[in-house]
């Protein structure tokens, strides 16, 4: 990879700063998903320019069947000029609504005279994707008007053995590989697909169909295999001032005679049928609690809905919540963030479950027995369909083995379990997955525990980088050994309560007593042991404070925490334009250069504004808190998707967008916030669940 360089390219937001990479002479631009459509089987993903650029089948994650470097191009052809919309022609604004799983995209060019909108949906009960479109003509005079849709497809994630072709029978173009079909259609009224071309893609020399396109005609090639692409138009005229409807969609199984049942069943019913069922679905699933959002701004109640919506996009059927869609850092590194993470995951079914999405987050904790070792721990990651996901954790080190795992992700399963049955009060099902879960892990986390120190004994820290004994990580062992024991409690199981309770005490003591550093007045990254002595990582880290706090290590009041506290803001609060708390001093990851400790992160901020609501005594203190749900807006894409980390310098976007503990987090967040004004006696009714 060479030549990295910078280009500003003009958004109809704001500016916006692309990555662009020049590999092999082929140029790939960075950029996050705008937009994320979803149904626990299908998931679509959007670039800002609105078109698809990602779609998982058979699992959220599992396979993405567009190559990182391909994309469904969307042309317009009006006075005898090809314009795609991801050229330099059109001001571009990609919204996801908040008031129903659905993508608003509006491509506008008054050089041209259009405007072209669209409203996208997959559809809840089936997998099926359906855009509706409706294009304008501001002149006064009648246009000739061609759409043109380009498919570029490497199913199941390999270019070879890819087909292609024209069904006459049905007029549509169908893309397969096996048991992965995909079934293409157009209309606009009683105008169907009028034109196409399937052909080469990248190799042999060719381009892609949608090269063919440029003089506005298609070759009407049929069929091709191999590494492929498809191309086709529907025609139409539109008279001066007047705006037309039509559709484009997409159906999904596991054969040809599947699609076409699919097909067959959207032309009977109608796209704008289904589209509104759809629609009217996730509308009353978002609104299903009546949460009375108590002096937060439309920006805020917003985002707080679409944050719900992005998260049941990444949730599967089987309950896996994979941790981000974004297929773009493939240009960047060796894989993606399309894995469940137990750490990532766990923290997005409290955000469902804090939602009165039981059923979600039920389903994740069904996964979680499936995939947990008999040893009772999870390993660092797993693909949606539970097999083991890739790792660059070490069975060995130095001639030493090791075991591989974050035993944070094991703990936070637990730790989850009982959000989920506090507000489900569940208790048949928690008592299915106590042993399995709760008693297995609970049982490995006292085992696991060194006799020297009192801590855990060694796993990788919370961000997967450094193997020792973590504060952070210690500290979820106490917050999940402490709920095993009320689990325990709860089923009549004394002996076990016993043992998780007492293991946990003495835990939380060894924190405090060989993790707290006095003269940096702040808990240690980590500890590690040489044989002789012990080594500290005394590095300022937020989830060192996080952990501590989250899991009532020490109370609010306690001197060493507020302290602490002071410490983390001294050192990780970012003083730059962009605000917010970076994880780490140092933190290298993506880091802008300059004197910053890192980027803010999401999350770190969220932490954070976590802690001042704990604090809150009253109205008037309120407003700290929402100023930091406004930052979190306010770094947000305009599509109203969270990224992983912001640019420190000019506020940008950085790393996977969207990331599901990102929003899982501001929704967690802004619940506290609603639970802390009924505490206050301020609103009677703010979280309805409580």
């Amino acid at each position: 990879m060479q030549d990295f360089g910078e280009i500003i390219r003009k958004d109809s937001v704001n500016i916006r700063i692309d990555l662009k990479l020049k590999f092999n002479d082929r140029f790939f631009y960075f950029m996050s998903k705008y937009a994320c459509l979803g149904n626990g089987e299908l998931l679509v993903g959007f670039d800002k320019w609105g078109q698809i650029k990602d779609i998982y089948y058979h699992y959220p994650g599992l396979e993405n069947h567009i190559h990182e470097d391909q994309v469904h191009k969307l042309g317009i052809w009006v006075d005898g000029v090809l314009h795609w919309v991801d050229g330099e022609d059109f001001d571009v604004k990609v919204v996801m609504d908040n008031e129903s799983m659905r993508s608003d995209v509006v491509w506008e060019s008054k050089k041209f005279g259009l405007k072209l909108s669209s409203l996208d949906c997959v559809y809840n009960e089936e997998n099926i994707l359906i855009r509706q479109f409706e294009i304008e003509n501001s002149f006064d005079y009648k246009r000739d008007i061609k759409i043109f849709f380009n498919q570029q497809f490497n199913i199941s994630q390999t270019h070879t053995g890819n087909t292609a072709y024209y069904d006459p029978e049905d007029n549509v173009v169908i893309h397969y590989k096996g048991r992965r079909v995909f079934l293409f259609n157009a209309n606009c009224g009683d105008a169907n697909i009028s034109d196409y071309a399937v052909g080469l893609l990248g190799i042999e020399g060719k381009d892609g169909t949608y090269k063919d396109a440029d003089d506005g005609v298609l070759s009407k090639n049929g069929i091709e295999h191999g590494q492929v692409d498809s191309t086709f138009s529907i025609s139409f005229q539109l008279p001066q001032k007047v705006k037309k409807s039509f559709d484009y969609f997409m159906c999904v199984d596991k054969s040809i005679e599947l699609v076409k049942k699919l097909n067959a069943n959207v032309l009977k019913r109608k796209p704008n049928d289904i589209a509104k069922t759809t629609y009217d679905y996730w509308k009353a699933w978002v609104n299903n609690l009546n949460f009375s959002f108590y002096s937060l701004s439309p920006e805020i109640v917003n985002l707080f809905k679409k944050s719900l919506y992005v998260i049941r996009t990444h949730t599967a059927a089987n309950g896996a919540i994979i941790a981000s869609s974004d297929s773009d850092m493939l240009q960047f590194g060796r894989d993606t963030y399309a894995y469940v993470w137990p750490r990532d995951a766990a923290v997005s079914a409290i955000a469902l479950a804090k939602a009165g999405d039981f059923n979600a987050s039920r389903r994740f904790f069904e996964f979680c027995r499936d995939i947990i070792s008999p040893q009772g721990y999870f390993l660092h990651k797993y693909r949606p369909d539970k097999a083991l996901g890739s790792s660059w954790h070490a069975w060995i080190e130095n001639g030493e083995r090791r075991l591989p795992i974050q035993e944070d992700g094991t703990a936070l399963v637990v730790y989850a379990l009982w959000d989920y049955y506090q507000l489900s009060k569940d208790l048949e099902f928690v008592e299915s997955v106590y042993n399995p879960i709760v008693k297995n892990a609970a049982e490995f986390m006292c085992a696991y525990i060194d006799e020297k120190s009192s801590l855990p004994e060694p796993s990788f820290d919370i961000w997967e980088m450094k193997y020792g004994q973590n504060t952070f990580t210690s500290s979820c062992v106490v917050g999940a050994l402490e709920v095993a024991g009320k689990f325990a409690q709860l089923l009549g199981k004394e002996k076990h309560a016993k043992n998780y309770l007492g293991v946990a005490e003495k835990v939380k003591s060894a924190i405090v007593n060989k993790l707290w550093d006095e003269k940096m007045s702040y808990f240690v990254k980590h500890m590690v042991s040489d044989g002789k002595s012990d080594l500290f990582d005394k590095t300022v880290d937020a989830s060192s404070f996080y952990g501590v706090y989250k899991f009532g290590i020490l109370p609010l009041n306690d001197k060493k925490l507020i302290d602490a506290h002071r410490v983390l803001i001294d050192k990780l609060a970012l003083k730059s334009q962009a605000g917010g708390v970076s994880r780490f001093e140092g933190d290298q990851y993506h880091h802008p250069g300059g004197n910053v400790p890192g980027n803010p992160w999401i999350i770190t901020t969220l932490w954070d504004t976590q802690y001042k609501i704990d604090l809150v005594k009253s109205e008037s203190d309120l407003a700290n808190v929402v100023s930091d749900f406004t930052w979190v807006t306010k770094k947000a894409l305009s599509s109203g998707i969270l990224s992983e980390q912001i640019n420190a310098h000019n506020s940008q976007p950085l790393s996977a967008a969207p990331l599901i503990w990102s929003h899982a987090e501001y929704v967690i967040t802004v619940v506290k916030y609603l639970e802390k004004l009924e505490e206050l006696g301020i609103c009677k009714a703010c979280y309805p669940l409580k």
